[in-house]
């Protein structure tokens, strides 16, 4: 049993075509001996009916799913041998679930929590979440991001006074500073980056939350997408709008907190990166 527990973000732009991906990321880092313990899906882009329970559960992983087809989509994957004795299925893995924002009367499938009673440590709330893109700041789907944002604003709120050990995973399509974005020239007036998506991203951090990435010092230029177009990636043209925000509680506990680029580089891959944030156990 390891002293730790890593938990991970990643929008893998539909898992049908990324399964194989996911599993090969997921077995790399056992090699390393550094196992992700839970890792939270954005963009399965399938059904429930079509998710890989199977495969995943073959690998070693216990998983849940709201699933939307063509769209959005979000999953929680816990490790097997991560979990409390007692958490041998999943009918007792994944405790209090809520498949999206309660109240808030929306088709979209983008947010998945669950608490997982991890072996060794107290149990942890995860929120999986994919926000809404925007587009852009005078369209319709922008209007409906700001109310979504509200929302979970307030769901958060009150999931943290149940919750002390709470942790927000998910694509935020927000870039909170001028530092998580290659060229702030380049984008002012667009979506991902305005005022109105920023405040939003503080008023998460009022709440109780901490962006853990900026826990640490780290180098520049550290993003988690990049646009397929115009050699994006090669050009290190990217945003950083993939967070791990941690409840107080997890905070004082957090030891790293990591974008892993390495699958970015594979052939076919998201336009996202994992994010890794590491919990000591107590």
């Amino acid at each position: 049993m390891t002293d730790s527990v890593r938990i991970a973000a990643w929008n893998v732009n539909s898992l049908k075509v990324r399964l194989p991906q996911v599993l090969s990321w997921l077995q790399d880092q056992e090699k390393k001996h550094q196992p992700i313990d839970a890792l939270c899906l954005q963009e399965l882009k399938l059904t429930d009916d079509k998710y890989p329970h199977k495969e995943l559960e073959d690998a070693g992983y216990l998983s849940m799913a709201a699933g939307q087809k063509t769209y959005n989509g979000v999953a929680i994957i816990v490790r097997k041998a991560a979990l409390a004795p007692i958490a041998s299925d999943t009918a007792t893995s994944f405790l209090k679930p809520i498949r999206n924002i309660p109240n808030f009367e929306d088709e979209q499938q983008r947010i998945l929590a669950a608490t997982i009673p991890f072996a060794g440590t107290q149990p942890i709330r995860l929120v999986s979440a994919y926000f809404p893109n925007g587009q852009s700041p005078d369209s319709d789907k922008f209007i409906y991001k700001l109310s979504w944002l509200k929302a979970l604003q307030t769901w958060l709120g009150e999931e943290l006074q149940q919750n002390s050990r709470l942790a927000l995973l998910g694509d935020f399509n927000i870039a909170p500073a001028d530092v998580d974005v290659h060229d702030p020239s380049k984008w002012i007036g667009q979506n991902l980056v305005s005022p109105k998506e920023r405040q939003a991203f503080q008023q998460l951090v009022e709440l109780g939350l901490t962006d853990s990435f900026r826990m640490f010092e780290q180098p520049p230029k550290i993003f988690s997408w990049w646009d397929y177009r115009m050699m994006g990636f090669r050009r290190n043209a990217g945003l950083r709008i993939d967070h791990i925000l941690l409840s107080e509680a997890l905070k004082d506990k957090c030891t790293a907190s990591i974008v892993d680029k390495e699958p970015r580089t594979w052939e076919q891959p998201s336009d996202h990166a994992p994010v890794v944030a590491t919990i000591k156990k107590v």
